[in-house]
């Protein structure tokens, strides 16, 4: 398009006038003239005011979310959309299916367009523009139409939203919208480009971790129209992007110069311009020709300098009348480069064999400094030598190679070998041991007088079988008797040897010393020379290549350097990827992957792994370079006063400060309330355990009804006496009432029979001596004393996997992970004053001693928010085993669904219970594994049904891919240093994306590609997925035993299967 166009051609006066009018009818749709120049009259020719004004009398109010972004906006602030453009002619869409149907479309559109653009000065394109900017000020979508297990929901806790300290904020992904975050995070971090307004104020000072722009990306989706399914090419979005910012920033110079041609910050910025030189059908000539973002082809090329000369030379130009055969070619030289400067990387190609596109996976690599002097107009002529003398190292680069080749591989069969070798081979050869008889003489000879002959000298049947007969030894009657008579003995390591005087390798039958004198001499002068020659290919052969290296190393070549600013990365095939972007974060001098609400530290390593290509399916799409020499691009802003960096929200300016600071307020409220439902949650917990609490004083019965914690309960031993047994039934049979289908004895099994209440009542009965001596607090004592002694030494005992004394007692893991010992004593005086302790005199008396003490300790000795809190995690502890063992029982039964659930809650709490300490979960690698092996196993059977083609169960598997798979792929991927995850998320990737090479139905080829983006645009946020399980009621006994058998198992398990 042509950059300084104006829409109408009148004075310059006139020419802002009817500019804003026109901005205004497209935006608001409002067509009376009258009513606009007064709206723009009454706004003092403020175009935001204007629409607001307009749209509160013609539009309805959108409706208000605090937490999106946009939402966040008056209807007046959506300066942000630019409009009017003209579309790039120079974007192609890959996957046309008819290329002379889309050249006919194409002639007929601009034809229309262009009769449009005469009538009305306004073009087609900017008329669609107006109508879905109207249509979003009419209607301000909440969130995109999506199905529920489609749907990307923001963490219901607003800390998980919450930005850490400066971190560089993310950008929702709304469904299929990486091509959105990618472009507008490479170009907000470039300071230049926060004119974007709200948007990118918003990623410099907001609070919140990540923005939502689902309204921005709505507008945007409309005007490219497209649909929630489909994915936007980034070069297309970044096209388009540009061209409405140009015609934005366009109006504003106008508005305030009268020079003829007024600067436009944003052609300044993005284009610059080339000289195309050359001959056309035997005529020269010259032309110069804007650009912005420059293409570049992959395929053939092995770095971004190949594929830019590639690019700047031209040889034939295809001309007009075929009877012309005048030579043609051009040269594009630089004239002008922009400070910003990106390259196109072509990566898709159209197959005409299979009729549609396909991604080039070949390894391009590019530096971090690109120096452009040898593409400048004004270096030409040194360029031009340059060229000619690479070409002709080149050409004798490519005579040294063939000549190098024919020493490597030598021969004229299909079979050759490195000539060194053959005459080392022949010279071994010619050096063997002479022998005047053939082999088979030999073992005739070497056969013993008594006429048999030794079982080594035969050839095995199957030899003999496949031998001509003319070769055969012949042998007598009497030694194949001889033989046969042995054939029942086996000896294989003396059967099988060689006779000692057979020669180990072929050998010359004739040959003199002489003969062998001049043979030896010729093959060692030989084999040195061709050593001689090899070597000085080699060496000639690196000395071109390291002249071609450094041919535009000198210091006038290297005045124009541009440096990598960020890169944007496709993961995927033709059809269906996801994008994300590598920023260099200029102030820490390192680089940040911008992966939707994901912004994480990377590396050059990590970038070049995933951006060169050649490796997986991702690689770089698009390379932006800034001019190195040009600070204004990095710059930072300094505070006049005290001359400090200014840093986020204090680079915006006033109105946008308000603007952000106002969401900001928002967002702190937003947490305040959580905090406050937190803390209301927390008091009930509290009033309901003080309840119960009371409860459980009134009687027995009311306390096991209550629901006391399972690991606090104190049954007896199972071999106990039998008074013992009968007092404690009596106790309990009110009790039993409550449970008809029980009898007292069950109910003693169930309530009293745990570890914990064996180890008290055996710590009583150790210190009856004691009691009897000196009374039950001196009883108490003791057999607190030996009880806490009995739990330290568990602690501290080495146990194998199976064996986990933390579940067995609380106690335990309260000492494993050095809880502070006031709560550890608060809890064994809770079981020792247990009242099902009453069964008898001594345990009766010892019981009440305990409760005095718990009624001694006074609350500020104890925190118990801090006691609680440790119960709590205890019981989280718990439950994280019961759905370890439930989890890896179906994974042992092939129930991978059931298992995948069951692990995804041991993994999630486990790890929140290890982020407190290193004891309070188990082994997060094992679980880690079998979650791993879950989604591999239930990918496989997805895979499977697809591939089966029947209706019935390729829907059977995409349920497994949409419900279970996709969900679950960011839990895989949020640790990034977890490679076996990682691995594993391309592994199931893969195995889609090798199906898109492959012919299939046409329906098949439809659910795959509508699946695909769901699969491969997996951001690091979690999707909503099912409610956690629901788990079984488990006895300490049941548990523990459980526990134990389920890791017996896995023990048995070979490592490799494990």
């Amino acid at each position: 398009m042509t950059v300084e166009q104006n829409v109408l051609q009148q004075g310059a006066a006139q020419k802002h006038q009817q500019t804003f009018l026109n901005q205004l009818r497209e935006i608001t749709g409002i067509n009376d003239t009258q009513i606009l120049q007064q709206a723009l009259k009454d706004s003092n020719g403020n175009l935001e005011l204007a629409v607001a004004f307009l749209t509160a009398k013609n539009a309805k109010t959108p409706q208000q979310e605090d937490t999106t972004y946009y939402q966040t906006a008056l209807p007046g602030n959506d300066r942000y959309i630019s409009v009017g453009s003209q579309a790039d002619t120079n974007v192609i869409d890959l996957t046309g299916d008819d290329k002379d149907d889309l050249q006919r479309a194409i002639a007929l559109s601009l034809a229309e367009s262009n009769r449009a653009f005469r009538e009305t000065g306004i073009t087609d394109e900017e008329q669609a523009i107006s109508r879905v900017l109207e249509a979003s000020i009419a209607e301000n979508k909440a969130c995109l139409k999506r199905t529920p297990t489609e749907v990307w929901r923001d963490s219901r806790n607003p800390y998980d939203r919450k930005r850490q300290d400066k971190a560089p904020v993310g950008l929702k992904n709304v469904g299929n919208t990486c091509w959105f975050s990618a472009v507008i995070q490479e170009h907000r971090n470039l300071p230049f480009m926060r004119e974007l307004r709200y948007l990118f104020a918003l990623l410099v000072g907001t609070k919140r971790k990540y923005v939502d722009p689902s309204r921005a990306v709505e507008i945007l989706k409309d005007a490219f129209k497209s649909n929630d399914s489909q994915q936007q090419d980034v070069s297309e979005f970044t096209h388009k992007l540009l061209d409405w910012l140009e015609d934005a920033f366009q109006m504003k110079a106008e508005e305030e110069t009268d020079e003829e041609k007024p600067k436009n910050p944003m052609v300044e910025l993005f284009y610059g311009r080339f000289l195309a030189v050359g001959v056309l059908e035997g005529k020269k000539f010259e032309n110069t020709e804007m650009f912005g973002q420059y293409p570049l082809q992959v395929n053939g090329f092995k770095d971004l300098h190949e594929c830019l000369e590639a690019a700047m030379i031209e040889g034939e130009i295809e001309s007009l009348h075929s009877e012309n055969s005048g030579k043609s070619g051009q040269e594009h030289w630089f004239t002008e480069l922009p400070p910003v400067l990106t390259f196109e990387l072509s990566r898709f190609e159209f197959n005409q064999a299979l009729g549609r596109p396909e991604k080039i996976h070949n390894k391009l690599e590019f530096p971090q400094v690109l120096y452009l002097d040898r593409y400048m107009h004004r270096n030409r002529e040194i360029t031009r030598i340059k060229r000619e003398e690479i070409k002709r190292l080149k050409d004798y680069l490519t005579v040294l190679q063939q000549r190098l080749e024919r020493y490597l591989s030598y021969g004229s069969g299909p079979k050759r070998f490195p000539l060194v070798d053959v005459l080392q081979y022949a010279l071994e050869f010619a050096s063997s041991k002479p022998v005047c008889t053939s082999p088979v003489d030999d073992i005739d000879a070497s056969s013993p007088p008594s006429g048999s002959i030794p079982s080594q000298t035969l050839p095995s049947t199957t030899e003999q079988q496949g031998a001509p007969s003319s070769e055969l030894p012949s042998t007598s009657p009497s030694s194949v008797a001889a033989v046969s008579s042995r054939s029942v003995i086996h000896k294989p390591f003396t059967q099988s040897r060689i006779p000692p005087d057979l020669p180990m390798h072929p050998a010359p039958r004739h040959i003199t010393e002489e003969e062998l004198s001049v043979l030896e001499s010729c093959l060692h002068r030989w084999r040195t020379e061709i050593e001689n020659d090899t070597r000085d290919l080699q060496e000639s052969i690196s000395r071109i290549h390291r002249t071609i290296e450094l041919m535009y190393s000198d210091k006038s070549m290297i005045q124009v350097p541009y440096r990598l600013h960020a890169i944007l990365v496709h993961e995927g095939q033709a059809n269906a990827g996801h994008y994300w972007a590598y920023i260099f974060d200029h102030r820490e001098s390192r680089w940040m992957k911008y992966n939707d609400i994901a912004v994480t530290k990377s590396s050059w390593e990590e970038l070049v792994r995933d951006s060169f290509g050649g490796y997986r399916n991702a690689s770089a799409y698009c390379l932006m370079y800034i001019n190195d020499k040009a600070q204004f691009l990095i710059q930072e802003e300094f505070n006049k006063e005290t001359g400090q960096p200014l840093v986020g929200i204090e680079t915006l300016p006033p109105d946008l400060r308000d603007f952000v600071e106002e969401d900001n307020q928002r967002f702190e409220k937003e947490l305040e309330e959580w905090d406050a439902q937190l803390a209301q949650k927390a008091l009930q917990e509290k009033l309901l355990a003080s309840q119960k609490l009371r409860e459980s004083e009134t009687s027995v019965t009311t306390a096991q009804a209550a629901g006391d914690p399972e690991y606090l309960e104190q049954p007896s031993r199972s071999d106990f006496s039998k008074h013992l047994k009968e007092e404690t039934i009596r106790i309990i049979t009110k009790a039993s009432h409550e449970h008809e289908d029980k009898s007292p004895e069950t109910v003693l099994q169930s309530i009293m029979m745990t570890p914990n209440m064996q180890g008290i009542i055996m710590a009583i009965g150790k210190s009856r001596n004691v009691y009897d001596r000196c009374g039950p607090e001196a009883g108490f004592f003791k057999a607190i004393k030996l009880e806490y002694a009995r739990l330290v030494k568990l602690a501290q005992e080495d146990t194998p996997p199976e064996t986990d004394y933390r579940l067995h007692h609380v106690v335990v893991y309260f000492i494993q992970n050095q809880t502070p010992k006031k709560i550890i004593e608060k809890t064994l005086l809770e079981q020792f004053g247990d009242r099902n302790l009453s069964f008898d005199e001594r345990c009766h008396n010892i019981m009440k001693v305990a409760q005095a003490k718990l009624e001694m300790i006074k609350p500020e000795e104890v925190n118990l928010e801090e006691y609680e809190e440790w119960h709590q995690d205890y019981r989280k502890f718990r439950e994280t085993t019961m759905y370890l063992i439930i989890g890896l029982e179906n994974f042992q039964r092939e129930s991978y669904i059931d298992s995948l659930l069951f692990l995804i809650c041991a993994y999630q709490n486990n790890k929140e219970l290890l982020s407190k300490g290193l004891y309070r979960g188990h082994d997060e690698e094992l679980i880690s594994h079998y979650r791993r092996e879950c989604l591999l196993k239930l990918n496989e059977q997805a895979a499977e049904l697809f591939e089966s083609g029947e209706d019935r169960e390729v829907n059977n598997g995409l349920i497994i891919m949409n419900e279970f798979i996709v969900p679950f792929l960011p839990l895989l991927l949020v640790d990034e240093m977890e490679e076996k995850d990682i691995l594993a998320v391309e592994d199931m990737r893969n195995r889609w994306c090798s199906y898109l090479g492959q012919e299939m139905e046409p329906h098949l080829q439809e659910k795959l590609t509508d699946f695909l983006p769901k699969l491969l645009d997996c951001s690091m946020e979690i999707k909503s997925f099912h409610e956690p399980p629901k788990l079984p009621s488990y006895s300490t006994h049941e548990l523990c035993e459980r526990f134990a058998r389920i890791m017996l198992s896995l023990s048995r398990t070979p490592a490799d299967g494990r």
